[in-house]
């Protein structure tokens, strides 16, 4: 979870801006893209001589964690909230140094746009994943980077708007919007691609596991391993305990869940 942190020296600086007649919050933004631009240059560069320095972008190393139960090559995942394809990946590595193949979902569309061109050997698709009731065709979700939502995601409306601000406030100030998008069922998704085996499942989507899970037939489709981030860790044990079993708790808020 990313967390907004206050710091004078930052205060300073837009004190400084303002009289300058400088917009801060634009300014800092600029200076992020540019920084990611020379990261993405360096990390190709090293890629190119098979060298992964660069190139583990999950947090707090979980990718280390998950290698304990994914040893293998050429394996497939699945990564539901997948951002641009890389920051925070949880399926980065497996792709670049280990041969793995999958499908990517993300539904805030200038993300989906910079995951295809980040992530040109995996299946990208540009939609928000819901239970199997769902009727409505689209949905409206929130942007704000890595902690963007569907709406109503959190029931308190003023509790959700200050989590989209504070989000798009520790990610360099990001301009936060709402936006329409696809509803589909991950069991949709995986029926059109005839997925026949699901090595690795993360779902990372800010508060909206259970519904993503409710859109997913395990009686067709059981992933051998499910790294779920949740705050509503009961809600999901409850749901998935005829099939699953918790084996680790990865981080605060990340869960690596085992087919029985």
């Amino acid at each position: 979870m990313l967390t907004p942190k206050s710091k004078p020296i930052a205060i300073i600086f837009k004190k400084i801006f303002t009289l300058a007649g400088i917009d801060y919050f634009s300014f800092r933004l600029k200076i992020a893209r540019f920084q990611q631009k020379i990261e993405k240059i360096i990390r190709r560069v090293f890629e190119a001589v098979n060298l992964d320095f660069f190139s583990k972008p999950s947090i707090l190393n979980m990718h280390e964690k998950i290698l304990k139960y994914l040893p293998y090559s050429n394996g497939f995942f699945i990564e539901v909230g997948a951002n641009n394809g890389f920051n925070q990946s949880n399926t980065y590595y497996l792709e670049k140094f280990r041969n793995w193949k999958g499908i990517l979902i993300e539904g805030i569309p200038e993300l989906y746009q910079e995951c295809l061109i980040e992530r040109p050997q995996s299946e990208v698709i540009n939609c928000a994943l819901v239970s199997e009731d769902f009727a409505e065709p689209c949905v409206t979700m929130k942007y704000a980077g890595l902690m963007s939502l569907v709406n109503g995601t959190l029931e308190d409306q003023e509790q959700e708007q200050i989590y989209i601000q504070n989000g798009a406030m520790v990610q360099g100030y990001l301009s936060s919007y709402e936006i329409e998008v696809p509803a589909r069922t991950l069991t949709s998704i995986l029926d059109q691609y005839d997925v026949k085996e699901i090595d690795f499942f993360s779902l990372d989507v800010e508060g909206f596991e259970l519904s993503v899970l409710q859109g997913l037939d395990f009686n067709k489709y059981r992933p051998k391993y499910m790294l779920i981030e949740t705050s509503f860790k009961k809600d999901i044990d409850d749901y998935l305990k005829k099939y699953y079993i918790e084996i680790e708790q990865l981080t605060v808020h990340d869960y690596l869940y085992q087919l029985k």
